[in-house]
């Protein structure tokens, strides 16, 4: 029976041949909004990194896999790509994340999903790209993290290249890839036709960083670390209190003003050169250090109640157990109740989407491989005769 999340996307079939992080992304968000995302699994002992994303009921397969189906189908077998083929032909979407080299020795590539199906839209992420010298490398997300120059302004001025605590790469490359699929399914409206959507994690982190590129790109300035300090704004960052560490952002000349006012050092509003951003930026460490033992005088919540009521941005800094039990993340719903078969009552991470008439939701944990094999092959007109034979053969 098909799983439907929500009736945005409940008219399209994808068919997921991901794993790890980046390509289930991205099918998570099309099995949220409500399409038939079918994971493709190999049957036990057939691929070599089985396991490679952890236990099947672990935290990670369950929060990446919730709402879809899943059939074991063994596609280097002719019967498997048979199998696979025949769903291909009713289907919208393909999402895989292989490295390229093995979805052509495969038959997988877009010319022979196009030529049994020209509406279908292939999605591929990959470490470095389709095309170019480092196509055939494996990718990791701290490999492109690296790469991508996340890595070099990450961490304390003058301290070694620090990685991201999340999967930036990864999880923002199914985001890419997603977005992806969306334009070519509203292309398709006009032309009739699929396409092939690509990103990699390569592509992804170096767009993620945006802001720092730009910087080198127009103006050819190497940004340098600047730990937990904003690298162009001031004051912004992280402050120690009395009793801990909040976040500052002073972003503009008249959050500046009020900031000194919630301080009570209204003579810094007079202060020429903190008057305008790009002074502050100048007088950074100056300005810093003035702050400093300021801070140290009153406790966290007094400081954030005085920003608060003074409309100076700033927050407190959480670990995961606290984000958890923030009133305002509560009442977003962040953390979506879950039932899973080994796991019982979880919660898990909802989409960031609000959408009016058809959101997103969560409404069965991550399937066992092979749980729907007879009811997603009998979809397709495949006898249970003919069923038993493929497991016999072990094709599921």
């Amino acid at each position: 029976m098909k799983i439907t999340a929500s009736t945005a996307l409940d008219h399209l079939r994808v068919l997921d041949l991901t794993r790890v992080r980046a390509g289930p992304t991205c099918c998570r968000i099309l099995a949220d909004f409500g399409a038939d995302v079918i994971k493709i699994d190999a049957p036990p002992g057939l691929d070599p990194n089985e396991g490679i994303s952890g236990a099947r009921h672990g935290y990670d397969m369950v929060n990446l896999h919730r709402n879809k189906r899943s059939i074991t189908l063994n596609l280097k077998a002719p019967e498997g790509r048979e199998v696979f083929m025949r769903m291909l032909a009713t289907s919208d979407v393909v999402v895989e994340n292989f490295r390229p080299d093995v979805k052509d020795r495969m038959g997988l590539d877009y010319e022979s999903l196009k030529a049994v199906n020209p509406r279908i839209i292939l999605a591929s992420i990959s470490g470095f790209g389709q095309t170019g010298p480092y196509k055939t490398r494996p990718g990791f997300d701290q490999i492109a993290q690296g790469m991508g120059g996340l890595m070099g302004v990450t961490g304390e001025p003058g301290t070694p290249p620090m990685r991201a605590g999340i999967a930036v790469a990864d999880s923002t490359s199914g985001i890419f890839a997603a977005t992806g699929i969306l334009i070519a399914l509203a292309e398709r409206e006009k032309s009739g036709m699929g396409q092939w959507v690509q990103t990699s994690l390569l592509q992804s982190q170096i767009a993620m960083m945006d802001f720092q590129a730009a910087r080198f790109l127009v103006d050819h300035q190497v940004p340098p670390q600047a730990g937990n300090d904003h690298p162009t704004t001031v004051p912004m960052g992280v402050v120690t209190t009395a009793d801990g560490y909040i976040n500052i952002g002073v972003g503009g000349d008249s959050q500046w003003r009020s900031f000194c006012q919630s301080i009570e050092r209204p003579d810094l509003i007079e202060v020429a050169k903190y008057a305008k951003g790009t002074d502050r930026t100048r007088h950074k460490d100056e300005i810093k250090a003035l702050l400093e033992p300021i801070f140290k005088t009153r406790t966290s919540a007094d400081w954030l109640a005085r920003f608060e009521a003074a409309a100076v941005p700033a927050g407190p800094i959480y670990k995961v157990d606290q984000v958890f039990s923030d009133p305002q993340v509560e009442h977003l719903g962040v953390a979506v109740p879950l039932k899973d078969r080994e796991r019982g009552d979880v919660r898990v991470v909802g989409q960031p989407i609000v959408m009016s008439r058809t959101p997103a939701s969560v409404v069965s944990s991550v399937p066992d491989a092979g749980e729907h094999n007879v009811e997603i092959l009998n979809e397709f007109g495949y006898s249970t005769d003919y069923i038993a034979r493929l497991r016999e053969r072990k094709i599921i």
